[in-house]
């Protein structure tokens, strides 16, 4: 049996659940979220806590048992909490700034990165060289995260760029000059 399926997932006050068939919707305080449910796995709601099982132990059924319990709990804390990853900007005259609801970037091209705010995931600007990303949906979240990222990743001589706040840039010496 799936360590991770079997676990059972604990509404939080404040939170809505509606599971139709194959079909579930969380509704909370941050918004809502709506996902359909692979067709084997059984989700049910019993006294605030839901439940994932799975009707054998087929290799699919298996593989899905764990994944399908993460997306729904995903959900749950999305509309509860949210999400958000902090990306970190490195190099003389790297800036980021907020513009409405656009990004503004500095990152050493001759013109200025512009990444506009979605519907699902906004951007923070707490300091020039730091930017926020947070939303619900924890998959947006952290697509939105990577693109910007990949605007100008770290580079690994003098470790200019843009990177997650837990990332370590190894860095690498470099030509030896003259022998």
């Amino acid at each position: 049996m799936s360590r991770i399926g079997r676990a059972p997932i604990t509404v939080p006050a404040g939170v809505e659940v509606k599971i139709d068939g194959q079909h579930v919707a969380v509704k909370g305080p941050k918004g809502a979220l709506e996902m359909t449910v692979a067709q084997p796995m059984k989700v049910e709601i019993n006294a605030g806590v839901i439940t994932v099982s799975r009707p054998n132990d087929e290799k699919l059924n298996r593989s899905l048992h764990g994944l399908t319990r993460t997306l729904v709990n995903n959900m749950v804390i999305g509309v509860s909490e949210g999400f958000t990853k902090t990306l970190e900007i490195n190099g003389v005259g790297y800036r980021a700034a907020k513009e409405g609801k656009n990004l503004v970037l500095n990152i050493g091209y001759s013109h200025q990165v512009i990444v506009p705010d979605t519907e699902f995931v906004q951007t923070e600007v707490p300091n020039p060289n730091q930017i926020v990303v947070k939303g619900i949906d924890k998959q947006k979240v952290g697509q939105f995260a990577a693109e910007v990222r990949g605007k100008r990743p770290p580079e690994p001589y003098k470790g200019k760029g843009i990177k997650y706040s837990y990332e370590v840039v190894r860095h690498k010496e470099g030509k030896s000059g003259a022998k």
